[in-house]
Order: structure tokens, then sequence, then C-alpha cells
């Protein structure tokens, strides 16, 4: 059973129906203390840092990761899901979960025919192994929608670069959580693949 966070970040019950179409049994809650008593998590989202944060703190969702993450508990990021689990994000100057060392920051790009948002499908290239991204091969493109962009503290939390204006970290981990920039439920075969390895994932690099 996956439990997946409804933190009004929307786009969870997408990633909801991403987990059925693979025969994953996922609830969607926003009471921390089934989040506490979760096998897997996934921490999805659309929308900016502030508000997400706001919400977290103010229903307790906030200490359920902290303490979800510390008792090893599979943890899945997507989007901004990906990026609030740094110590900050630069839109608001926001202090985040600090779950993972480093911070969330925006695009800047030289090149004027690039755009912010970065939208639409782009390659991510595995920069290091990790169980959730077995199969991906160079040239396998997945899809983005985002003007900010987590940036760990420490190359050894880098799973996966992309490129817009120059590389970006698209997929991070430490320890029991892995997560992504761009949206798995979005990204079809490859995305799904990814959720289903979720489903058996029991938070190690080896499992």
């Amino acid at each position: 059973m996956i439990t997946i966070i409804d933190y009004n970040a929307g786009n969870i019950r997408s990633v909801q129906r991403a987990c059925a179409e693979v025969g994953v049994k996922a609830i969607v809650t926003s009471d921390p203390t089934k989040v506490a008593r979760a096998e897997r998590i996934i921490f999805p989202g659309v929308g900016a840092a502030p508000s997400a944060m706001e919400y977290l703190i103010k229903t307790g969702l906030d200490n359920a990761l902290k303490n979800a993450f510390k008792a090893g508990i599979p943890i899945l990021g997507i989007c901004i899901g990906a990026q609030i689990i740094l110590e900050s994000s630069e839109e608001g100057n926001q202090k985040c979960l600090g779950l993972v060392a480093g911070k969330t920051v925006r695009f800047r790009l030289k090149d004027k025919l690039l755009k912010i948002p970065h939208m639409g499908w782009n390659e991510v290239t595995v920069t290091q192994p990790h169980p959730l991204l077995d199969g991906i091969q160079p040239g396998d493109e997945f899809y983005f929608v985002h003007s900010y962009y987590p940036q760990p503290g420490d190359k050894k939390d880098v799973y996966a670069v992309s490129s817009h204006g120059g590389d970006f970290c698209s997929a991070l981990g430490s320890r029991n959580l892995f997560a992504m920039q761009f949206h798995p439920e979005k990204s079809g075969r490859l995305g799904l693949q990814i959720l289903e390895r979720f489903a058996w994932w029991d938070g190690t690099l080896t499992g």
C-alpha cells in the first residue's frame, strides 16, 4: 500500500491514477497520523514552495514526513516534492523541510530562445545507478513543468541530470528518499515503470 500525501499542491489524483494503472493500490490523505503508519509514501505536487510549506506546517505533515524519513520509510518525491525536501527555496526565500542538504533555485537563462517555465519532454541522463532508475537509457525522455529546480549540496545526492540552458539536477536521493523534478505520472511507459519499481523498493540502494 502506498500513501500519497495531499497538501493542497495539486496533481495528487493523477499520481493515484498512474499507480492504479500499474496495479499498485494507493490512498490519498492529508492526515499526519495515517502518514505516520504508511508503508511507502509518495510526496507529489505542483505549485509554490511558500504555500506548500505553510500547509505542511499547519497540518503537521512536515513532522510526519521528517519522522518517516528518519524511520527509513521509502519516500518518493515528485516535482515540488523534489524541491521542498531541501533546506530552502529561492521561491519566496522559503525555509523548507531540510531532509537533504541543498537549496532549490530558479532557472537563470542566458539563451533568450529558452523559456521559463521549462515545459515539455526532455532527456534524463542517469549519473549514478539507483534501483528506481534501472532500465533508463541514454535518450530516454520524461515530462517536465517547472521554473525552479533542486540543487543538492552534495554531488553524491544527484542521480540524474537534464539540460535547459545548462545541466540541472532532475533526480536526487538520500537513503530511503528518492525524488524527481519530472513527472513520472505524465511520462508514459517509462514513468509508470518508476512508480511500479517504487512499489517494491525497500529504501536501500540495492532494493
